[in-house]
């Protein structure tokens, strides 16, 4: 996306959600950092699940036609939205850590094709300092999910999850972006990012492409990615934290 294609495209509704313009109903506006007790103009991982549902005339923008494009070179037809979230990260915030993480493992058990490709837009330049995409290499080929674990006591406290990872060992490979780049992803790879030590919001937003069979599926169970779903996380999810500290 280029500078004039930013600023027409995906600005205007993004800083309309950062100035909390646009009503966003329950848990789907929250703190991903996992601190408690915060309010939005306290956020430093300023979240926001499915805001093209809340705000619907952003729908068929710009970076939707293109990225839809790139998610079925990947995987050929039959690609649509699964969900699309905005994650912010305040300024010279040292927990405005996104924790290591696969996908799937926020997802429950399916039945179908789970080929996806989600796509990382950067709304500001994303670097080092204030928290970029990072990816341990070939972890999305491993035959299995790693063990994750809630960031706090319960998905009802901290819809985060995180797995244990040595960054040292496992080779983790920081992947600097300048504004309307992209990363793209599937549902495997470990990946996160890291504080947000710079003097400026670090932003960014995802669209996440899986098969339209896959996608109806989820809905059949109730399953929207929004964090105001009923689904019931912490008995999904209670096996791997045992898994998790066995690890640690």
């Amino acid at each position: 996306m280029t500078e004039e294609e930013m600023r027409q495209h995906v600005d205007p509704w993004y800083e309309k959600y950062m100035a909390l313009q646009i009503e966003v109903p329950g848990k789907d506006l929250c703190d991903m950092s996992g601190a408690k007790g915060r309010t939005p103009d306290q956020f430093t991982v300023f979240n926001v699940m499915l805001p093209r549902k809340y705000n619907p005339a952003q729908q068929g923008n710009l970076f939707e036609r293109r990225s839809k494009a790139i998610a079925e070179q990947l995987h050929g037809p039959g690609m649509g939205i699964d969900y699309d979230q905005m994650l912010a990260k305040r300024a010279a915030s040292s927990d405005a850590v996104f924790a290591w993480h696969q996908d799937a493992a926020y997802w429950p058990p399916l039945r179908s094709d789970l080929s996806t490709a989600t796509c990382w837009l950067a709304v500001t330049d994303s670097n080092r300092e204030n928290g970029c995409m990072r990816f341990i290499p070939g972890s999305q080929k491993e035959p299995k999910l790693r063990p994750h674990a809630p960031v706090g006591a319960t998905r009802e406290e901290s819809h985060a999850l995180f797995t244990p990872i040595d960054e040292v060992a496992e080779g983790a490979v920081y992947v600097e972006i300048t504004r309307g780049d992209i990363t793209v992803h599937d549902e495997r790879v470990i990946h996160g990012s890291g504080p947000n030590m710079s003097s400026s919001w670090r932003k960014g937003y995802v669209l996440a492409y899986r098969r339209l069979e896959c996608i109806e599926e989820e809905r059949s169970y109730g399953f929207s990615h929004s964090h105001n779903d009923t689904f019931n996380w912490d008995k999904f999810h209670a096996h791997t934290r045992d898994a998790v500290a066995s690890q640690a």
